[in-house]
């Protein structure tokens, strides 16, 4: 709840976090620099990365990465989509949605109809206002009077409201189909292609994180709609193998919006973490060098892994020290996961060649087994 301009009221107790909160992640990123909104990439991205202190208090104060990363000397310039993979996508998407959403709703009946009749005609009213708020509250209103009439609606590129760390994430999914008996449904549209019915395991995980981003931000609304609930299944529709013909898997996305939330309460709390950083410490962009900038970076910790390349404009930056750092985790969380407490690729040869290590534990008789192997094959550990 936001406080009452001008109604002479003092903030209510749930109010005076939010409002110190918003005072502190504004000195973080500089008072006079606008914050950077939260979409539900970067909520999503947040999601995949549950254990970055550095994200998630960069991502709170609204700093652009972007700028950031190259101040420090870092730069994202090959970060995000192509030109050519976003127009691609555009038309793709065009192709799903042409004629009222007919295919589309096909897609949705033959997945997810349980025996139900297929959708006929679905309605699809205008979301058009003013400003992404106005949009928002459209968009409210669109789903409690298509719940309330019954039949199938379909809402394209409806605008979703979710409060992250006391400021307003507004978030654009494809499409949310509303069905007879209530429930409301996330549709997800990529241009990556299905091929045998299966796609990229990573691009699907992204995209079954950020539709939960969606769900999240629809349950809020159905919570104030009678009659209304919020499918934890979401329909991704994807190109058939290597043509252009729409086809449709559907993601059960329970766990990801169980993460999700669990960042979102992290995020609420980012207080936390702005006050272990030293006195001083910010990211407004004007008036600082590079070398302050990327002091105050790494201040904060962070979390790198491989995946992060394809999600947040600092992961150059970030890989650079962790690779300087010798940390495992920069070969993948699966080998970090393997490796229990040898931390470093220091550690790990260590142990291998028996310089160190408990060798009752698993970890270090398993790598320096390996190293035994290796040797007897002729290729000594190096």
């Amino acid at each position: 709840m936001s406080e009452s301009l001008g109604s002479g009221r003092p903030p209510t107790p749930e109010q005076k976090p939010t409002t110190a909160l918003r005072r502190r992640l504004a000195e973080l990123r500089g008072p006079a620099t606008p914050a950077r909104p939260l979409d539900a990439r970067a909520l999503a991205a947040l999601a995949a990365n549950p254990g970055c202190r550095r994200r998630a208090l960069l991502d709170g104060a609204g700093v652009d990465k972007g700028a950031l990363a190259e101040a420090i000397g870092s730069p994202s310039a090959a970060f995000g989509q192509s030109q050519f993979a976003f127009m691609r996508g555009n038309a793709f998407e065009a192709k799903v949605k042409g004629d009222g959403g007919t295919e589309l709703l096909r897609l949705l009946h033959e997945r997810m109809g349980a025996g139900a009749e297929p959708p006929g005609q679905a309605l699809t009213p205008d979301l058009a206002a003013a400003g992404p708020e106005g949009r928002a509250a459209r968009t409210a209103l669109a789903l409690r009077e298509a719940t309330e009439s019954g039949g199938w609606a379909l809402l394209d590129h409806p605008m979703l409201a979710l409060e992250v760390a006391g400021s307003p994430a507004y978030l654009e999914p494809d499409a949310v189909v509303v069905h007879p008996d209530g429930r409301w449904t996330v549709v997800e549209i990529k241009s990556f292609p299905m091929i045998d019915a299966a796609a990229d395991a990573s691009k699907v995980g992204a995209a079954a994180r950020q539709s939960a981003v969606y769900v999240l931000a629809l349950e809020r609304v159905a919570v104030l709609t009678k009659g209304a609930s919020v499918d934890h299944s979401v329909l991704l529709v994807c190109p058939k193998d290597f043509s252009n013909l729409p086809t449709a898997s559907v993601i059960d996305v329970r766990k990801q919006l169980a993460v999700t939330r669990r960042q979102l309460t992290r995020l609420a709390r980012i207080e936390d973490i702005a006050d272990e950083l030293p006195p001083g410490t910010t990211f407004d962009l004007d008036g600082q060098s590079g070398a302050s900038l990327a002091t105050a970076v790494e201040a904060v910790p962070a979390v790198y892994a491989p995946e992060c390349l394809a999600a947040c404009e600092l992961a150059f930056h970030c890989r650079g020290r962790a690779r300087d750092d010798g940390t495992v985790t920069a070969l993948g969380r699966s080998l970090r996961g393997e490796l229990g407490s040898l931390t470093t690729v220091g550690e790990v040869l260590a142990a291998a060649r028996g310089e160190s290590g408990d060798p009752a534990d698993p970890t270090v008789a398993a790598v320096r087994r390996a190293a035994a192997l290796r040797a007897e094959a002729g290729a000594p550990c190096r």
